[in-house]
């Protein structure tokens, strides 16, 4: 029986995957190891008594009593802290999903493939971070990414069998966000509200509104220039409003391979799941003719400007992807408590790579998890002074 971790279990990709894992058989056809959450005690016990994991990890250590009281008699353990869910990511298990949202999913992420585990990720961040670490490691331990991104997914099931030289150029699509019609002169006083009002996808809060500045899309384009190793000029972004087309590869005959589906994350999650095998999924099936036509459209440089800074990040590499995914992480958590605008975000993210410039080991060849963790706490000091500015000049 196949050994399971699912970290980020409470979360929107979490949730998908125990909905997957439970349809399959569940603890009949699963051996659940551990399963970690943010702060829903109630919902991670839960979800640790139908699936008989080992253990359950919340993130937050002033939880732990309410999780152990929520787990009493069932016999499965508790335990609190990023540190006991790194722990938690050194047990035995054939099979992680990495759905942690942020940086914070790149330590258990690392720690999984030094034990040669195959690894599902669904965190962005991880790549974007360390990309280089985490395929180097996944190289000497023998273990193997797959990824759970939608974009990512289909890039990498368009390539089954191809060789990356017969690649021309990797197209990555991108519903536009909640806010794609709108007029750019607005977006700067478009709310929290109406960026969570995504029209396809239905994702949790904080990949909503990224969906909405199209900082989710800036980091998936690196992503797919660390996980595929493809020229960035290779890499395009194209705004397809119905999300069928999930991305495409394009080959050097012309011919442009299109993975479509209905937009349901449950695809991309089951396709790593019983990976090597395809499975019956409970996925809607596409009806081309009640469709009836796909539309496209060149993203605006002036309506999602983090398409124009990832593109900066790639070039120098590095760090550099760490104090990006650092910055937006901290732009985004002043978005949501309402002291900077919108478009504020971008300017935090540019303000802090700005400053960051002249650091000493920005564009550092060969990285480490400390060089990694380093640039991460210096980053979000920076962006945090870069939104105060921003806030004080709205006020």
């Amino acid at each position: 029986m196949r050994r399971i971790s699912i970290f980020g279990v409470t979360g929107s990709i979490g949730e998908q995957t125990v909905d997957l894992v439970t349809r399959a058989g569940g603890p009949a056809a699963f051996d659940t190891v551990a399963v970690t959450g943010g702060r829903n005690v109630a919902r991670l016990a839960a979800i640790a008594r139908a699936l008989q994991a080992e253990i359950a990890v919340c993130a937050d250590e002033a939880l732990l009593p309410d999780l152990r009281a929520a787990l009493d008699g069932s016999g499965i353990e508790a335990a609190a802290g990023s540190a006991a869910i790194a722990e938690a990511a050194d047990r035995p298990a054939d099979w992680i999903m990495s759905a942690i949202v942020g940086a914070a999913g790149l330590v258990p992420g690392l720690r999984a493939l030094q034990h040669g585990t195959t690894l599902a990720l669904a965190n962005k961040e991880s790549l974007v971070t360390a990309g280089q670490l985490l395929l180097s490691t996944a190289a000497e331990q023998g273990a193997r990414i797959l990824p759970v991104d939608s974009e990512h997914s289909a890039i990498f099931q368009a390539l089954a069998a191809e060789p990356m030289a017969a690649v021309e150029r990797i197209i990555l699509t991108a519903s536009g966000g909640a806010l794609r019609d709108w007029p750019i002169e607005r977006l700067a006083q478009a709310t929290v509200a109406e960026a969570l009002a995504h029209p396809n996808w239905a994702m949790g809060q904080r990949i909503t509104i990224d969906s909405a500045s199209m900082f989710n899309k800036a980091l998936e384009v690196i992503e797919t220039r660390e996980y595929f190793g493809v020229d960035p000029d290779r890499i395009e972004v194209i705004i397809h409003p119905e999300s069928i087309i999930h991305s495409m590869v394009g080959f050097r005959d012309g011919a442009l391979m299109a993975h479509m589906g209905a937009p349901d994350m449950r695809h991309s999650i089951g396709y790593a799941l019983n990976w090597p095998d395809r499975l019956d999924l409970p996925v809607r099936r596409l009806d081309l003719a009640q469709l009836a036509q796909l539309t496209f459209r060149a993203p605006e440089p002036g309506r999602y400007p983090a398409l124009t800074l990832c593109r900066e990040v790639m070039r120098l590499r590095g760090l550099a992807g760490a104090a990006f995914n650092a910055a937006k992480e901290i732009a985004l958590d002043h978005f949501l408590a309402g002291s900077i605008g919108f478009m504020d975000m971008s300017g935090v993210v540019e303000d802090t790579l700005d400053a960051l410039s002249s650091c000493p080991g920005l564009e550092k060849p060969v990285i480490t998890l400390e060089d990694v963790l380093a640039m991460d706490h210096l980053a979000r000091v920076r962006a945090a002074e870069a939104a105060g500015r921003r806030a004080k000049g709205r006020g």
